[in-house]
């Protein structure tokens, strides 16, 4: 009991630092900033961060949210993404086992926070972080492959195809970041679950555009990023999408 304990203990600590890592990489490199220089600093007064400013979460509560020096407000994507890293990487074996696609797992929830951190801040889905991910992805299935094997170039084309053919016919209703992220979802998915993610993103989506409506928080006739509705998605089809699978026809189909 102990052991297990101090393994997940360690994993949650670890995501958090992954997390704090995924927020610099997914909000410099669309500025085309070097994700190792300068050292953070306060965007507001430049205040160059202590190592102990840049604990994960800690730092956040203990500060109040607010820089030490200008008391300017941190926002709260910063903690919100270490936490939220945290908690993917502390139960993913618990949801996939102690396998070899534990690093799957991995993958993609570090491509779903670094896209998540640069769609929210920019609305942009960055090509060079999507070019890093996607032969990564296909090195992984190749020595982790699905099943079939070929799953995964079915996978990425139909990821492809979809918003391709939305793109098309609406003219502009999908970005091409989310065309290109759903590919590289597909190679790790496989075509049945890109689908079911593009289905649940667009459900969950469509749920929180009507609700920023009926809020003003989402004006009408202007964009909003899609690209974390695709990371929702994804998510839950790689760790739920089978289980979901089985359910819907087991409930609708079974006679």
């Amino acid at each position: 009991m102990t052991i297990p304990i101090i393994l997940h203990t360690y994993l949650f600590i670890l995501g958090t630092a992954f997390g704090s890592f995924f927020n610099v990489v997914g909000l410099r490199v669309p500025q085309n900033q070097s994700i190792v220089r300068p050292g953070s600093a306060c965007p507001k007064c430049g205040h160059k961060l202590k190592p102990w400013e840049l604990v994960p979460i800690f730092s956040f509560v203990v500060q109040n949210g607010k820089c030490k020096s200008c008391k300017t407000a941190i926002s709260p994507i910063y903690p919100f993404m270490e936490l939220f890293t945290a908690i993917l990487f502390t139960i993913s074996p618990l949801l996939v086992g102690w396998s070899k696609e534990l690093v799957i797992a991995w993958t993609l929830v570090s491509l779903c926070m670094i896209i998540s951190v640069s769609d929210i801040a920019y609305m942009i889905i960055p090509d060079k972080v999507l070019l890093f991910f996607l032969p990564l992805t296909l090195a992984e299935r190749i020595i982790i492959p699905l099943t079939p094997w070929y799953d995964m170039f079915i996978g990425l084309f139909v990821g492809f195809i979809i918003p391709f053919l939305i793109i098309l016919i609406s003219r502009g209703g999908m970005g091409g970041g989310d065309m290109k992220l759903l590919a590289v979802f597909g190679v790790l998915l496989g075509w049945k679950l890109v689908l079911l993610a593009f289905f649940l993103a667009t459900l969950v989506g469509t749920a929180a555009g009507g609700a920023g409506l009926m809020t003003g928080i989402v004006k009408r006739g202007k964009p909003f990023p899609f690209g974390p509705f695709l990371v929702i998605g994804a998510l839950l089809s790689y760790f739920f999408g089978n289980h979901l699978i089985d359910w819907y026809f087991t409930a609708f189909f079974s006679f």
